[in-house]
């Protein structure tokens, strides 16, 4: 069965390995390679614990971060100089509420189980959707466009608050050490970025067990001040968040908002869950960082009430003076952690969303051998360190910086919730009526949050908003640019079955050896075929029709990857698919058409590409979407790179297409 495919590509337009072009010797190899391509961790044999600790590094370094400024920001909204009971207990309320529901409720039981082929994210509960409904929607592709332009946003967002928050904390130590804070924090994001294209998987082996120690720490803190004031677990009823609000009505909203920053990260248990599976993230959660997290909120909560003037920075408050330097040390370790697990994230959906044709092809490094997960993209990496520093250094503060952390978050939570609903619906077969039952209240939590963040939209908010903005509208740009050409060469195009015939009794020359021409189309002649028997008279005595399909779900399976159809004479069919969460490898796949019947003789094969050069030819609004579109192409990888394809085996014909 083939696979209606979201994106095929211009010729085709899809991400790339950079990587040197594989040798002749990779078309032989074998299927055993294959599990390159199927990069879960169960299948290559790591056990459950492993998974587990994993999952504590990099799918809940985010969240864990949130300690260090959330209750913070939360009583510094009240404007209340020495906080009270009602306060404390209301926000300490909120915070564990919000916990339970947004994260345990809706990601943990709910969205983990909507999983297209163990791969989670915005972007493949999109692809469910698309698939169930059997058509493109344009509103659903602008919810998937919009989610993933707010997560590109809070990616930027995320180191520079984390990182920032965690070197103020060297204020409390040495007051003397202010003026360093900045440009320590630019130093380690510095670092950090450039040690992207290294690699992290060696790394990544460190950040399990530094971040148990990081919650066992937070869990410790906690549980030191809650046996002094064990009256703050009545905030476990959610009698005190009601409350709360209902005598806060003027901050109520700003307060909202800084809760909020509790559960940043959230969307990490999605999108990570084809890296560690269900039942890993699960455990982590409910062994270890949700009851870690809850202590510590209950502790500041405890010590803030014994002690009000700590509130100003209730976290590092908690720690003795002797053990703050450590604390500030692993703190600062969490956050850097939180930010390669955010960096490693954008390069996820940034490869998602060229493969969905959201993107153009960009030059992707695999840097883990056998974990197609640990991808380097250069593009990517440069700009979210420019945004990064830029955030660092506008803002100065964690504290302003938070202002502009929420907005990216909720918008994304929010627009996963509304496909969500159309999950239920089209996916679960739920009537709509039942969908937005169940989904309302989360929706209308998240609503209000958003709402309650929207508030300091002025204060920094508009900075992801305006991130989330431009990228969405060059990411529709592409997408619309590419529609676009497909439509235009497919009405100049020559259908295969018409060709076929006009060349079975053709004067045009046969020479030896097999011919791959590219196409984006399996239904149309590749237009390099097209100009090289024009100018070259030649046919190849056998010519294959080679494209590349991009499937709507993350992996594609062994029967999935190859189909080879002959059509007569000299002419062969050849699809190779490939789920949009993987990097196309021709090469590797040609072992698959040569099991699958395709007979070739690797020296004597010959790879044709057709070169597009679109030109802007609109008015207003679509001239320059045009024009944005034409200057992105300029960005593309080269398709031999990105196939890789044998580079002394690659011949290039282009021409021009206006759009």
């Amino acid at each position: 069965m083939i696979h209606d495919p979201i994106s095929r590509g211009d010729e085709p337009a899809l991400p790339l390995f950079d990587e040197e072009a594989l040798d002749i010797a990779d078309y032989l190899k074998s299927e055993a390679d294959d599990e390159d391509d199927i990069h879960h961790d169960e299948a290559q044999g790591h056990g459950l614990a492993a998974l587990t600790l994993g999952a504590v590094g990099v799918v809940y370094g985010d969240i864990g971060t949130s300690p260090i400024y959330a209750f913070r920001e939360a009583l510094r909204a009240t404007g209340t100089a020495s906080p009270g009971a009602g306060e404390v207990l209301g926000i300490l309320s909120l915070l564990i509420w919000t916990l339970i529901l947004i994260v345990t409720v809706k990601y943990v039981f709910f969205l983990l189980r909507a999983d297209n082929r163990g791969e989670g994210g915005i972007l493949s509960l999109y692809t469910l959707v698309r698939l169930a409904a059997g058509k493109r929607s344009v509103p659903v592709l602008l919810l998937a466009l919009g989610g993933a332009a707010l997560f590109a946003g809070d990616a930027a967002i995320t180191p520079a608050i984390s990182v920032l928050s965690a070197v103020e904390g060297t204020e409390l130590i040495l007051p003397s050490l202010a003026p360093f804070v900045m440009p320590v924090t630019v130093g380690i994001l510095i670092a950090l970025f450039m040690m992207q294209r290294v690699g992290t998987a060696k790394v990544a082996k460190l950040f399990g067990p530094i971040c148990v120690v990081w919650f066992l720490a937070l869990a410790g803190l906690g549980i030191l001040y809650l046996v002094k004031a064990p009256s703050v677990l009545a905030s476990f009823n959610p009698l005190w968040a009601i409350g709360f609000l209902m005598d806060h009505t003027g901050v109520a909203f700003v307060v909202l908002g800084a809760v909020f920053l509790a559960v940043t990260g959230g969307e990490a248990l999605y999108a990570d869950l084809g890296h560690f599976g269900r039942r890993p993230i699960k455990l982590a959660w409910f062994g270890l960082v949700m009851p870690s997290l809850v202590l510590n909120y209950l502790g500041q909560g405890a010590m803030v009430l014994a002690h009000p003037e700590r509130a100003e920075d209730s976290f590092f408050a908690m720690a003795s003076e002797g053990m703050l330097p450590w604390l500030v040390v692993l703190a600062t370790a969490a956050t850097v952690i939180a930010s390669q697990a955010v960096i490693s994230g954008a390069f996820s959906m940034a490869r998602g969303a060229m493969q969905l044709g959201f993107l153009p092809r960009l030059r992707i490094l695999h840097t883990a051998e056998g974990q197609s997960g640990q991808i380097y993209i250069g593009a990517v990496n440069w700009l979210l360190l420019f945004g990064v520093l830029w955030l660092v250094m506008a803002f100065g503060s964690s504290s302003a910086l938070a202002s502009a952390y929420g907005i990216a978050v909720t918008g994304t939570m929010v627009l996963t919730s509304l496909l969500g609903i159309l999950y239920l619906s089209k996916v679960r077969r739920l009537r709509i009526g039942v969908a937005l039952a169940l989904a309302l209240p989360f929706l209308v939590i998240e609503g209000v949050f958003l709402a309650s963040n929207l508030v300091k939209f002025a204060d920094g908010g508009y900075v992801p908003v305006a991130v989330a903005g431009a990228i969405a509208f060059l990411m529709w740009s592409w997408w619309r640019g590419t529609q676009l050409v497909r439509a235009r060469v497919a009405k100049l195009a020559i259908s295969v079955p018409s060709f076929v015939r006009m060349m079975r009794n053709s004067s045009v020359n046969r020479i030896p050896g097999t011919a791959f021409f590219l196409t984006g189309d399996a239904d149309i002649v590749p237009s390099a075929l097209m100009h090289n028997i024009k100018h070259n008279r030649v046919l190849h005595e056998q010519t294959v029709f080679l494209t590349v399909e991009t499937l709507r779900v993350p992996y594609a399976t062994a029967e999935e990857r190859v189909m080879v159809e002959p059509l007569g004479g000299c002419f062969i069919r050849l699809i190779l698919r490939f789920g949009f969460m993987e990097t196309p490898n021709v090469s590797r796949a040609m072992g698959h058409a040569r099991r699958a019947g395709l007979k070739f003789d690797v020296m004597a094969s010959t790879f044709f590409l057709g070169r597009r050069r679109a030109v802007a030819t609109g008015q207003g609004i679509e001239l320059i979407m045009d024009r944005i579109y034409v200057a992105l192409s300029r960005f593309a990888a080269d398709p031999s790179d990105f196939y890789h394809l044998p580079r002394d085996r690659v011949v290039e014909l282009g021409e021009r297409v206006a759009i």
